[in-house]
């Protein structure tokens, strides 16, 4: 189910055959985008989903909460993969960022 805000950040939900999903995220992580990011993976972790995983290839900027965000989701098992050099650079800080 992809959850679109104009052209500032797009998640889309792809369902896996193991039952893991990977959410697409393209655009900016900021403001109340990173409200929404974190409602999205909440609703795939309630969904009996075995992981979770963001693709970041398509994030062009993370806000401090955004990063703040992605540091607890880290904490919480979800994987970061695909991230671009920037997004990279501002999460550098967060462990096992996968590119």
């Amino acid at each position: 189910m992809p959850y679109a805000f104009g052209n500032m950040l797009r998640i889309t939900s792809e369902r896996l055959e193991a039952g893991d999903i990977v959410l697409r995220l393209s655009g900016q992580v900021k403001g109340r985008w990173v409200t929404e990011l974190s409602r999205a993976c909440r609703d795939a972790v309630g969904n009996g989903t075995q992981t979770v995983a963001l693709d970041l290839s398509e994030v062009s900027y993370i806000d401090l909460d955004g990063v703040a965000l992605l540091r607890e989701l880290r904490a919480r098992s979800v994987r970061l993969t695909n991230c671009s050099i920037f997004a990279a650079e501002q999460l550098k800080e967060v462990a096992d960022v996968e590119r």
